[in-house]
């Protein structure tokens, strides 16, 4: 949902799959998460899980 959403507002993305690159489980488990999407901004994670009302906030007006 996140990615569809992040597509359906022409957010630009990078994906990191932990299924296809589980070198991301550790990173993600580091910074203190348990679940996915993270999204991050410069590194700095700002949204975890789909958060419609959050990923609002990355639209562009």
């Amino acid at each position: 949902m996140t990615k569809k959403f992040l597509s359906e507002h022409n957010i630009s993305f990078e994906e990191h799959n932990i299924n296809t690159e589980p070198e991301y489980i550790d990173y993600l488990k580091e910074k203190g998460f348990r679940s996915v999407p993270v999204i991050e901004d410069n590194n700095d994670p700002i949204i975890n899980g789909f958060r419609p009302d959050l990923l609002r906030n990355l639209v562009v007006q």
